[in-house]
């Protein structure tokens, strides 16, 4: 009993000293690649980069802890990085203090539902995303992931667009003119780096000798130049008419969106009094305070690309003045390789007297050292609906690839998986992280693969992988500073290759074409509406549930007949002879009233298409299950068909169709002589009676032997 609730009591069975060396070393290897990908992953998702930490050091303990795999390596993840940072840009700006409280919000929603969903036992909601949903959502986020980190690969800073496609045609036409080149260089070491380790030298961690070897060169050759600057010293007054522009409009923002807040709370105090003319008035208050706030938005948006467009050159007079000239009206030094300066702008008003420049590459910076705070979420009332939304995916997304990688891991253990206890481990691991400073964690396939790879015993290798982050935290942390963020962009393009499967559209439409084509369609909507990625999976989801509900309410149902090799088959596949006074029909699903007017319609049709019928077979082995409504419909076949003085009988009935019959007395009505075991039974009775005219040559139900029977 104790070890349903607490599974790792299971782990010390048989523990020997070997073991633990094993498990010790596998957890080292594990945090080799888990730190510098959690950083990857944590700006990924919209955060400073040591929150990839942060979610690194409890959940992996916490997750091997109460999971039932004892090899899954869980942490932070690529998918439900991104799909994190899509929950949260819709209701907050990245890197602001309400970004952060909601991500922790968001990994605690996550492990609720996981966790609940774990507990009563209903692992099987997962099959609610279907494999060809999440084949083409995974291929479509491999996509944005990848293209999503262009702007750090190439050095440029622009504002995101509605949609995903606009940011990535945004960023190639900022690329074409002020490309950093130090910066597209230090990506392009990182990949060379992952690229051949792979190839030639698989043992040692590609990414972590990539992190290595760009941190130093980035602080041997001063890759992170800033230096803060009052607004005099831009000797371009263009700009500095841009940069009170800017502030201008990012100033008038809240003050109007204060104005709208409580135009609205007018409006709703109104509605409430009965008030119409005030409410109306306030109603269009609340509208044109919307067009003047879209108005500002598009004005500092196109103020931040101008800005960010000038390019500068460093001045220093004899006195030691500082000072900065455009590029267009300054010279260069005459030997090309002067550095060229830009302006960090982002999403707040910059202080003018202190404004930030850059003459370098971006870097990770400071990362503070020691333990996370432990920190309570704020529960924001506000912002729970689409949160819960957002949560719910997660949540099911994030499980599907956990379970995914420990059946894979199982497979080759031989270990007995409990789908409902993942759960509650992954639902403990995202509870935990958003105690401390987290956001929502998943199994990782990568880092699975390199624990299993590397000896892990059991999950005492995720606890030493915690401990070594913790010690990396503690210690480490100085030596991230100069981390340049386009190798962490490269970790990232590097990581989501695996999750392009283009095999996989092709299994999904050889196994069936509708899988096929709805996989297809969640990769296109995916990629059409991201940012937005929940409408790509809502519109699989959407499809996949219209075809399961098409597929129930048109349930095959094939009339059978003998073929030369003595079996029944499908008459209309095969192209057999059929009786023209008996007919065999299968109805192959459980007759309920979704599709119980459909058997009657076939039915229907096929007393049509046979004038001298005089007998139906209903061949019943494939109907596992009937409600009222089937039952109700099957007494009106009856009826029907016996007032056109065609007799009817059923055959290969199952026990709970059975139950039915007896229950509500149609079979009295049917007759239990009209009742067979199975087909072979009921021809032989069926058969002398309908061919007493004996005006049939030869019979084509005749020899019938049921038991090699092949639909």
């Amino acid at each position: 009993m104790l070890t349903k609730i607490f599974p790792f009591l299971d782990w010390f069975k048989n523990y020997t000293t070997v073991r633990l060396k094993m498990d010790a070393a596998a957890g080292l290897t594990v945090a080799l690649v888990l730190i510098p990908q959690s950083m990857a992953y944590a700006q990924l998702a919209g955060l400073p980069a040591y929150y990839g930490l942060y979610a690194s050091l409890l959940p992996p303990v916490v997750a091997a802890l109460f999971g039932s795999s004892r090899q899954l390596a869980t942490g932070p993840v690529a998918v439900v990085s991104l799909m994190t940072a899509a929950s949260l840009e819709s209701i907050a700006t990245a890197g602001s203090a309400g970004y952060l409280a909601y991500a922790l919000l968001l990994a605690l929603l996550v492990g609720i539902i996981q966790f609940v969903i774990g507990t009563l036992r209903l692992g099987v909601v997962i099959n609610f995303l279907s494999h060809p949903v999440v084949n083409g959502f995974t291929n479509a986020a491999a996509i944005i992931i990848a293209t999503s980190q262009l702007p750090k690969m190439f050095g440029v800073a622009i504002d995101k667009a509605d949609h995903h496609y606009q940011t990535v045609i945004w960023t190639l036409q900022a690329a074409r003119h002020y490309t950093h080149w130090p910066t597209f260089l230090m990506g392009g070491v990182a990949f060379t780096i992952m690229i051949v380790l792979r190839r030639l030298y698989s043992r040692i961690p590609g990414v972590l000798a990539a992190v290595v070897v760009t941190t130093i060169l980035s602080w041997a050759f001063q890759f992170d130049q800033h230096i803060t600057i009052h607004k005099d010293a831009i000797q371009d007054s263009n700009v500095k008419v841009l940069l009170d522009t800017f502030n201008d409009a990012q100033e008038m923002l809240p003050r109007l969106e204060k104005k709208r807040n409580e135009a609205a709370a007018r409006q709703i105090r109104f509605k409430a009094h009965g008030q119409t003319i005030a409410m109306l008035d306030a109603k269009r208050d609340v509208g044109v305070l919307n067009i003047k706030i879209d108005q500002f938005k598009y004005r500092v948006a196109l103020t931040r690309r101008d800005i960010r467009r000038q390019l500068f050159y460093r001045r220093v007079s004899s006195n030691g003045t500082i000072s900065f000239a455009s590029r267009k009206e300054g010279t260069s030094s005459g030997n090309g390789r002067e550095r060229i300066w830009r302006i960090d702008i982002g999403n707040s008003p910059l202080d003018l007297n202190h404004i930030p420049f850059s003459g370098g590459g971006q870097v990770v910076g400071q990362v503070p050292r020691g333990l996370p705070s432990l920190t309570r979420p704020v529960i924001d009332v506000h912002v729970l609906g689409p949160l819960f939304f957002y949560a719910a995916i997660i949540a099911l997304l994030g499980f599907m690839e956990a379970i995914s990688v420990a059946k894979a891991m199982a497979a080759k253990t031989g270990q007995r998986l409990d789908p409902n206890q993942e759960l509650i481990g992954q639902g403990l691991s995202n509870i935990v992280g958003a105690f401390t400073s987290g956001y929502p964690v998943s199994g990782s396939f990568s880092r699975s693969a390199v624990n299993l790879q590397a000896g892990a015993m059991t999950g005492m290798s995720s606890l030493f992988t915690g401990i070594f982050v913790l010690f990396a935290l503690m210690f480490f942390t100085p030596l991230l500073y100069h981390l340049p963020q386009a190798a962490l962009a490269a970790v990232i393009m590097m990581a989501v290759v695996g999750l392009v499967n283009v095999h996989g559209f092709i299994h999904a439409w050889r196994a069936q074409p509708h899988d096929g084509v709805i996989s297809v369609i969640t990769f296109v909507a995916t990629l059409a509406f991201a940012p937005h990625l929940d409408r790509g999976i809502l519109i699989g989801v959407g499809l996949s549930l219209l075809v399961f509900l098409y597929k129930s309410m048109h349930p095959r149902v094939i009339s059978l007949s003998l073929s030369p090799d003595k079996r029944l088959h499908d008459a209309l596949t095969h192209g057999l002879k059929e009786c023209r006074f008996i007919d065999v029909v299968r109805f192959e699903g459980p007759l309920f009233y979704a599709n119980s007017s459909y058997l009657e319609t076939q039915i229907a049709k096929h007393r049509q298409n046979k004038p001298r019928l005089k007998h139906i077979l209903l061949v019943a082995d494939g109907i596992n299950d009937m409600d009222a409504s089937g039952q109700e419909m099957l007494s009106l076949i009856v009826d029907r068909v016996r007032s056109a003085g065609i007799d009817i009988s059923l055959c290969g009935v199952h026990h709970p169709v059975m139950t039915v019959l007896k229950r509500t007395h149609l079979l009295k009505k049917i007759g239990k002589d009209n009742i067979y075991p199975n087909v072979d039974m009921a021809l032989r009775t069926i058969h002398a009676k309908t061919h007493e005219e004996k005006d049939e040559a030869e019979c084509p139900l005749t020899r019938v032997v049921y038991r090699n029977t092949n639909f």
